[in-house]
């Protein structure tokens, strides 16, 4: 799979991994990331047409918007523990600016 990888969808990956089955609210997901919706929801959509995201819309109560939920596939949960795990691994295993020492 050809996904372009950021540190922004490393922590969205993280924060699925926090609760892996569940559905999530887009909101949340930026409030816990820190991410704003500009940043987001590109990566969102980018992980459901992979197919590594699940969306599904909720039924508002009258007078409120339907709100937009996702959660991780199989294949999803897969990449994010890959992704993550990773991540992870780089950040503390690699030296500094190539291990350059001065």
């Amino acid at each position: 799979m050809k996904m372009r990888r950021s540190l922004q969808t490393t922590r969205v990956l993280a924060e699925f991994l926090e609760c892996e089955t569940a559905w999530r609210y887009g909101y949340d997901i930026s409030r816990n990331t820190g991410l704003r919706s500009g940043t987001l929801y590109p990566i969102l959509m980018r992980l459901a047409e992979h197919g590594l995201l699940e969306t599904s819309w909720e039924t508002a109560e009258a007078g409120r918007p339907p709100r937009h939920l996702y959660r991780l596939t199989l294949d999803g949960l897969r990449y994010a523990r890959e992704q993550v795990g990773a991540s992870s691994v780089r950040a503390v295993g690699a030296p500094a600016f190539g291990g350059v020492t001065g």
